[in-house]
């Protein structure tokens, strides 16, 4: 799994370029499926999960290039609607290839997927759409198999914004005959990407970013080379900001979008941290101890994301005060709490609420990443803390950031990886 020996430091300093959105990236890779063409796909982020996701598609019949952050996709000799399970087992964003499979071969099978072991993230309102679609799907040996039976487009009113759910329907629903209405649906910039994506392809979707999708089925014909620029990941960037908060830095943060984190750099501020734009660059400075931010309830986006939860906690580990941390979105998403506490963290937890009352310095210790932002926030705590810190099992950490060890450098970081 390997590790990060990480030497605590009194600051960071320098420019963080921002990769492609991992949670952008997926969807749209998966949906190459529905239509056989070739696809370029530029800033995608050279990462485990996309990794993971190229060799599902390659095992499927499909080609694939892929060189400094743009792939070449080719989906004309899909051979199978059976998606292999030993690979959707190591990847969550697998499942949204039922939707995408089932456009194109009418039929699918597919083991429920894996991914970070962060709570319940169940795929109900993903079959139940896709079942208000016309989809017939059973439950046989672990697996999911889904025909297409009676396809029609319908008003779908999602209990739950769910990302997941709203990518799944979007991707079967843009070939089903009529008008199919989400209301309810993901507002993420990511969901807007993929309808930009999938409009870029020829298909009709609008309202993504709102409180309602429309989608109006169509077949496409079209065989010429779609090409397309997948955005900036807002959690990376997030990740960099929370490290530079939590001690006296200054870093420019380029290649992002500031309105796609607003919810994150908007806390920051208000913990004491001076964030500013200059010619599209994000410049983050923090002088002094945060201050500590009364509380802080993780919601869908355009409220604070879940995937900065542990990031955020990491920076007020060391604030001055008291923080309370609501979970909403995940119910076991506090798995970092224990590895924090080895390294001087004062946090006590309570079901889905942490509370966390700073301390002036955290110490370097052996820690264990047990999930993807958990392991980033391990990072984050050993930046500052006395001493040195090893982190240990950073595949969870790989899967989600782009080269981080030579971006962690370049900001004044003294990381190694073994």
């Amino acid at each position: 799994m390997g590790s990060f020996i990480i030497q605590g430091s009194n600051g960071l300093e320098g420019i963080v370029d921002i990769g492609g959105s991992k949670n952008a990236a997926l969807p749209i890779i998966a949906s190459t499926v529905i239509c056989p063409r070739e696809y370029i796909l530029e800033n995608i982020p050279d990462i485990e999960d996309v990794k993971d996701m190229f060799d599902i598609l390659r095992t499927m019949g499909c080609k694939i290039q892929f060189d400094s952050g743009v792939a070449l996709i080719d989906t004309r000799d899909l051979n199978t609607c059976k998606v292999p399970e030993k690979l959707v087992r190591k990847i969550r964003s697998s499942i949204i290839l039922m939707g995408a499979v089932l456009q194109r071969t009418g039929n699918v099978e597919i083991a429920y997927p894996g991914g970070c072991e962060i709570g319940l993230r169940p795929i109900d309102l993903h079959l139940k759409g896709l079942r208000k679609l016309g989809v017939e799907i059973i439950e046989k040996n672990g697996l999911l198999i889904g025909t297409v039976k009676k396809p029609e487009g319908i008003e779908i009113s999602l209990d739950y914004p769910s990302v997941g759910a709203t990518e799944n329907i979007m991707l079967y629903a843009v070939g089903v005959p009529g008008k199919t209405t989400i209301y309810n649906p993901a507002r993420e910039p990511e969901i807007v990407d993929l309808q930009n994506f999938l409009n870029i392809c020829g298909y009709e979707i609008s309202g993504a970013g709102t409180g309602v999708i429309t989608i109006e089925g169509k077949n496409i014909e079209s065989t010429e080379t779609v090409e397309y620029k997948i955005i900036s990941d807002r959690i990376e960037a997030g990740t960099y900001l929370s490290a530079a908060a939590s001690m006296k830095s200054k870093i420019y943060i380029r290649n992002i979008e500031k309105s796609h984190f607003k919810s994150i750099t908007s806390i920051y501020e208000d913990a004491g941290c001076e964030i500013r734009e200059i010619n599209g660059t994000i410049v983050i400075k923090n002088s002094g101890r945060l201050n500590a931010i009364e509380k802080v309830t993780t919601q869908p986006y355009p409220g604070f994301p879940t995937d900065m939860q542990a990031q955020f906690m990491a920076s007020m580990a060391t604030a001055n005060g008291i923080t309370i941390i609501e979970e909403t979105v995940f119910d076991s998403r506090f798995k970092h709490v224990p590895e924090l506490q080895k390294m001087g963290a004062n946090i006590t937890t309570i079901g889905r609420v942490a509370v966390v009352e700073g301390v002036e310095r955290l110490t370097g210790a052996e820690v264990d990443s047990k999930d993807l932002r958990g392991g980033a926030a391990l990072v984050i705590a050993a930046l500052g803390a006395e001493g040195t810190t090893k982190i240990n099992n950073i595949y969870h950490i790989n899967r989600g950031y782009e080269k981080f060890v030579t971006k962690l450098q370049n900001l004044g970081v003294i990381i190694t990886e073994v």
